[in-house]
């Protein structure tokens, strides 16, 4: 095997093979999704809607100690914004794809560790876990279809000769 064939080689999702206006479809709701939310964390209302997921944390409860509930609601928007723009500048530059796709997925896959630290996710009227809440467990759980759409964008942006189907 060439050094060549071992290779990263980045790319713009929507022109891998696959099909390029589903990844396109992806890219832009993820966008809006992330312009939406992270413009929301910079308002008082937001940041104590968060309060109780952040508090809860292993992995970012120290944002409240470090900023309080406010500075790390801000903090968090810098963060969603700053993907949301890697997402945008992705749509023209392979690298940018590549980086707004990880900064998406690992968004995702923090919130998911909600799931299991913030109380009342399962609702213990309805037997406990796997009956979930509507709020924070069903609003959680839809977290796995972001990080899903996330890991889509991101497989098509970096391809390697790991990806490549084998012939039989």
């Amino acid at each position: 095997m060439t050094d060549k064939a071992n290779q990263l080689r980045l790319q713009i999702a929507e022109k891998s093979a696959a099909s390029l206006a589903l990844f396109a479809l992806l890219r832009w709701a993820l966008v809006v999704v992330f312009l939406w939310f992270g413009g929301m964390k910079f308002t008082e209302y937001e940041a104590n809607g968060i309060a109780p997921f952040i508090a809860h944390s292993p992995f970012m409860s120290w944002l409240h100690v470090v900023f309080g509930v406010r500075g790390a609601s801000d903090v968090i928007g810098v963060l969603e914004l700053s993907t949301a723009a890697a997402l945008i500048v992705g749509a023209v530059k392979p690298f940018f794809s590549a980086l707004g796709a990880a900064m998406s997925a690992m968004t995702y896959l923090i919130t998911l560790t909600f799931f299991l630290s913030t109380p009342g996710v399962a609702e213990s009227t309805a037997g406990g876990f796997p009956a979930i809440s509507a709020a924070p467990g069903q609003f959680l759980l839809k977290d796995l279809v972001l990080l899903a759409a996330s890991l889509c964008l991101l497989g098509a942006s970096v391809q390697g000769p790991w990806l490549k189907v084998k012939d039989r």
